[in-house]
């Protein structure tokens, strides 16, 4: 067994996914959109893209790598806001030029929480929300 992160993006899978990709060179290793469910949920809006919820060309699941572990995705139900509290995801680069540049790319756009530096723990320790508001500590190891 093992627990992947499953983040919602509500709207904004498809930018937040070519995002990574550019930031982190993640890889998209699997994208479906709720136009090619065979058996449409019965959420409104769903299948002919009319009222509240997800629209046909928004991502229903996206699976993607960075490094060596595979994240999730979807536009949930489409509802425009993002909400990512409560958790943060730790990336660790092998040193800190490369945890410098991983920080500068999620901060783009996003807000630094912490700057990175030196710490008594790490070589480059740095806490930034990105432009989607997804938390991320950046920890280079010692």
């Amino acid at each position: 067994m093992k627990v992947q992160p499953y983040l919602m993006f509500e709207g904004r899978c498809d930018e937040a996914l070519e995002f990574y990709r550019r930031a982190l060179g993640a890889e998209v290793t699997l994208r479906m959109r709720y136009q090619d469910n065979p058996e449409p949920a019965g959420a409104p809006g769903c299948a002919d893209g009319s009222g509240p919820g997800p629209r046909p060309d928004m991502v229903m699941h996206a699976e993607f790598t960075v490094g060596a572990t595979t994240l999730m995705a979807s536009d949930g139900m489409g509802s425009g806001r993002c909400n990512f509290q409560g958790i943060s995801l730790a990336l660790s680069p092998a040193s800190a030029d490369e945890a410098r540049r991983y920080f500068d790319a999620l901060a783009e756009g996003g807000t630094v929480q912490m700057p990175l530096s030196k710490t008594f723990f790490s070589q480059a320790f740095g806490m930034v929300a990105d432009r989607f508001g997804v938390p991320w500590m950046v920890v280079a190891p010692e």
